[in-house]
């Protein structure tokens, strides 16, 4: 391919990759620019750009009357104490699965892999019966058990990938320096795997903060709805109400962003050193 070609082929790719990046962008754009509207102006003005002043009460009334001070702190709370559940147990796993010689790993392993083929939502029935003969049904623990079982397969499988790509040079001057197997899961493994980690901590944060279904199964009090039903109980609330409805959507969406943003470093790093190869 001659150099014109070339330079037509990247301008091609650059300007895809450009009204890719607005189409994902415009619909976040018009959130915001809808919750910091004035009622009257949802309808009769189509500019992204507010008439009047910024109308920030729209969030103060979303986090007031829709309650969303507490189903925020629900979904904060089942997010960090799932996330961090997750993370200990699947690198444990994942590392004596990777590392250790133990009768049966490849049996364990296969099992673990075996459930993805499971629709989390064809296992509710059955996760609903187990938590309530636990006498867990309708509390908070008895909600989050059951995400960070169903997130486990994946991270191990993720995690476990990592390290079996990695030299077991240093794990061997370790062995000879006289660590026990913790100590090098806890002091030289963790660090290393740092970019992977990251990549489960992102997505199981996205899938906790968006779980619906599970909660609307196990939940019967408005006091434990994470967001996401406290949006749907706020969309019963505010049907007409566009520029509440926005400023809620708005408030749920954030921090998920700022967590992409803090760890987004991380998160490539995980997947071009192959913490998602198969």
């Amino acid at each position: 391919m001659s150099k014109s070609g070339e330079r037509l082929m990247k301008l091609s790719v650059q300007l895809l990759l450009l009204a890719w990046a607005v189409v994902s962008i415009f619909p976040l754009a018009w959130m915001l620019s809808t919750s910091l509207k004035q009622k009257n102006e949802i309808f009769t003005n189509k500019s992204l750009l507010p008439r009047n002043a910024l109308h920030f009460g729209n969030y103060v009334e979303a986090w007031t009357t829709g309650g969303f001070s507490r189903y925020t702190w629900n979904s904060v709370l089942y997010s960090v104490v799932v996330v961090l559940g997750v993370v200990l147990v699947s690198t444990l796993a994942a590392y004596g699965l990777s590392r250790l010689d133990m009768v049966g790993k490849k049996a364990i392993y296969l099992g673990m892999m075996g459930t993805l083929m499971i629709p989390i939502p064809g296992a509710f029935i059955s996760i609903y019966i187990v938590v309530s003969q636990l006498g867990l049904a309708n509390t908070r623990i008895g909600y989050m058990l059951p995400m960070i079982a169903t997130a486990l397969p994946v991270s191990i499988f993720i995690l476990k990938s990592f390290f079996d790509d990695m030299s077991r040079e240093i794990e061997e001057a370790a062995i000879v320096d006289g660590a026990s197997s913790f100590r090098i899961y806890a002091s030289l493994m963790l660090p290393i795997a740092r970019p992977a980690i990251a990549t489960i901590v992102i997505l199981n944060t996205l899938g906790v903060w968006n779980e619906f279904m599970l909660a609307l199964v196990l939940f019967s009090e408005t006091k434990l709805m994470p967001i996401q039903m406290g949006l749907s109980v706020f969309v019963g609330q505010y049907t007409t109400q566009y520029e509440l409805l926005m400023a809620a959507t708005s408030i749920m969406v954030l921090p998920v962003i700022l967590v992409y943003i803090a760890m987004q470093k991380q998160f490539i790093q995980g997947i071009t050193s192959g913490a998602i190869k198969g």
